[in-house]
């Protein structure tokens, strides 16, 4: 199946698995990359040691085309390009807007730059500093996300930019990958199917609770860091839910020095990244004490598979999967189910 996305990247099939911290490691990378997606690996967890590292075992396993995420806002955000850049990764993909001058640096080098965006405007503003492709994520995806659904926001960044878009929030089998190239995207990106897949370094216990989930078992939460979050309904979420700020400030300024120590960021980079938020205006300061929640409360379930001290990340389509699915296994139906759809709307059209 050829698209835009697989032609620009050189992939198989138009199916990406998202960055997502703590899951997307070298061995669901490497998996996806052999089964012709492309796999991206989440660096905004990994201190840059780690990176270099998952970067090499991936390499190792695969000499298909694979993605790293890139926080624009890191600390080390250049030394990481760098890294992508002489390690020959493909793709750069960034959950917020680099900046021009990091994407002109990776597309002379040869990377192909594909920023996340919640808006036409976001994606129209990236294009335009020369972004190679955007994924756009509706409400219905995990973790953080907007309030506008897949199927309105999609056609709103398809009729603002001319790159290919590769559409998230809501995939999970073909009939969702017809569907979106039937409105022009060039490709799916999907995070909760990828997270329930033989591959995932989930614990099983965690997998097995998230396939015990129904569609109405998530929920939009402000309460893990202050930005809209869509996570697994929990006990440990609905007392988020009723905690008062002031405890949930204390609570996430023990986990910004726990996070601090992990990742080896230093405090005057913390301050300093606050700061540059808080001129933007994209946080208030009571977000900002609160961000340190998201990567070690996720880091509690994902990795340690304490369900009860930590979050669950997940899409709405949580409820629709009852199967651990091997990539190989799960890329292949995807793509055969989506092209017998995609005939029989052809006959359709053909039939008179």
């Amino acid at each position: 199946m050829r698209t835009a996305l697989t032609e620009l990247v050189g992939i198989e099939h138009p199916v990406v698995q998202t960055g997502m911290g703590w899951v997307a490691g070298p061995r669901l990378v490497s998996a996806t990359a052999r089964a012709g997606g492309l796999g991206i690996l989440a660096s905004a967890t990994m201190s840059y040691d780690e990176l270099a590292a998952a970067i090499s075992e991936v390499k190792q396993r695969t000499s298909a085309p694979f993605g790293v995420n890139l926080r624009a806002d890191a600390e080390d955000a250049q030394q990481r390009i760098e890294l992508l850049i002489s390690e020959g990764v493909r793709v750069a993909s960034f959950a917020l807007a680099p900046r021009k001058e990091m994407i002109a640096q990776l597309k002379e080098a040869g990377v192909v730059v594909v920023p996340s965006v919640g808006a036409a405007r976001h994606a129209a503003k990236v294009a335009s500093w020369g972004a190679d492709a955007v994924i756009v994520q509706g409400g219905e995806g995990g973790g953080h996300t907007g309030d506008v659904a897949t199927t309105l926001l999609l056609p709103s960044v398809l009729d603002a930019v001319d790159i290919p878009v590769v559409a998230a929030g809501g995939f999970y089998d073909g009939r969702g990958l017809a569907a979106a190239l039937s409105y022009g995207a060039a490709g799916v990106a999907m995070g909760t199917r990828f997270l329930l897949t033989k591959e995932s370094t989930v614990p099983d216990d965690v997998k097995r609770a998230y396939l015990e989930r129904g569609l109405a078992d998530t929920v939009v939460t402000r309460k893990v860091d202050g930005m809209p979050h869509r996570v697994l309904r929990t006990e440990l979420v609905s007392t988020l839910e009723r905690t008062g700020r002031l405890r949930g400030l204390v609570h996430a300024a023990r986990n910004t020095v726990r996070f601090r120590k992990m990742t080896g960021v230093s405090w005057r980079a913390l301050i300093s990244e606050g700061l540059a938020m808080k001129r933007g205006g994209e946080r208030s300061w009571s977000q900002l004490m609160m961000a340190a929640n998201t990567p070690m409360l996720l880091r509690a379930g994902l990795v340690e598979g304490d369900t009860g001290a930590g979050v669950l990340a997940s899409g709405q389509v949580v409820g629709m999967l009852d199967e651990l699915p091997a990539v190989a296994e799960l890329i292949d139906d995807i793509v055969e189910h989506a092209e017998r759809r995609l005939d029989e709307l052809n006959k359709l059209r053909t039939s008179d």
